[in-house]
């Protein structure tokens, strides 16, 4: 038996990037920053903050695009996926995402939603099956220069 789970509760360092296979299947990408503070020996408060990429495929990356925007928090649930890819030198590449399957919008209203509600989606298992089967290094519409990083 195993588990790959993740859940993150942070703020997103970006606007989401709404994009559609050819397909016609919608993919979300955005960062997360979580932050992590304590005191040291010395008394000093230190604080350390990570950086997640976030991966949302279906109706639920809809959603997060029209919801979400840069500064606004969200709590991430999903599971961590590495794939890799050819860069345009030819050297291979790297990155681990959280591929989330629910996604709630916390906080008040943002320039793209007139609401003050929090909102919780989830991701179908169907859509959840959609998403294990696709390679993204086999879409054309997605070029390594797509890649932030």
């Amino acid at each position: 038996m195993s588990v790959n789970k993740v859940i993150l509760l942070g703020r997103l360092g970006q606007d989401p990037e709404l994009k559609y296979t050819p397909g016609g299947a919608p993919v979300c990408n955005f960062s997360m920053a979580t932050t992590e503070s304590w005191t040291d020996k010395q008394g000093q408060k230190q604080e350390k903050t990570e950086w997640h990429r976030i991966v949302v495929w279906g109706k639920l990356a809809e959603l997060c695009n029209q919801y979400l925007a840069k500064g606004r928090q969200a709590f991430v649930e999903g599971r961590l996926q590495t794939r890799s890819w050819d860069d345009k030198d030819g050297s291979k590449r790297y990155t681990t995402e959280i591929l989330a399957n629910t996604v709630q919008f916390i906080g008040g209203a943002t320039a793209n939603n007139n609401t003050n509600v929090d909102k919780s989606y989830n991701q179908t298992p169907a859509a959840e099956n959609m998403n294990q089967d696709y390679q993204i290094s086999n879409d054309a519409h997605f070029a390594a220069d797509d890649i932030p990083f």
